[in-house]
């Protein structure tokens, strides 16, 4: 498999684009994964590159998109901080990606179990972590079920996941909200914004 060009970049719609992401995770998730020589990939993408995607996820050593999208070299651009939530840096790394780049969907991708967010649930401060966590806070607190307090911890795995997607709902939008640019893209068309789920039990993504 080669490295994509900017042809074949151009030739992708962005529901192509999700169709592409949605196929790799069920070759990962199959044991599948598709016959690409790395290497070859490094060489073709020397002199230029043209990803397809651009994937937000959490640092969470389990949730390398590269790996559970089945992806190589050149293909998607992957922003990773803990929490998966978005700043003014992260915001203007996916509009490069996206409006100079070329990428045709932005996904943001949570986990099921994750730490930051169990942080969040906890309320957990600890340096520089104390304000990323809050960041997720909103999400835990949109949340209104279960409303006993000692149900609303990082020990109610449920309540945690649930957060979860909440907080990749908020992220998405806050994308749209604080990047008019992104904005302009999704309602011309020109780019999908989406959440997913990722289950680290069994390697499958959901779409929400």
């Amino acid at each position: 498999m080669n490295a994509h060009t900017k042809e074949t970049q151009a030739a992708i719609s962005p529901q192509n684009a999700l169709e592409l992401l949605k196929e790799g995770n069920r070759r990962f998730v199959e044991k599948n994964q598709a016959d690409r020589d790395l290497l070859v990939q490094v060489e073709q993408t020397a002199s230029g590159q043209y990803p397809f995607a651009t994937i937000l996820s959490c640092i969470d050593s389990r949730v390398s998109a590269e790996l559970i999208f089945d992806q190589g070299v050149g293909d998607i651009f992957s922003a990773r901080v803990a929490g998966n939530i978005v700043n003014e840096d992260i915001l203007g790394s996916m509009e490069f990606a996206c409006k100079l780049a070329g990428t045709k969907i932005v996904v943001v991708l949570g986990h099921t179990a994750c730490g930051a967010v169990k942080g969040a649930c906890d309320d957990a401060k600890m340096g520089n972590l104390t304000e990323l966590l809050s960041k997720i806070r909103p999400a835990v607190n949109a949340i209104t079920e279960p409303s006993d307090a000692s149900e609303r911890t990082s020990k109610n795995i449920s309540f945690v996941n649930t957060v979860a997607e909440k907080n990749v709902q908020m992220t998405i939008d806050n994308i749209r909200t604080q990047s008019p640019v992104l904005k302009e893209m999704e309602d011309n068309g020109e780019i999908l914004i989406v959440g997913g789920m990722y289950d680290i039990s069994n390697g499958k993504v959901h779409y929400m």
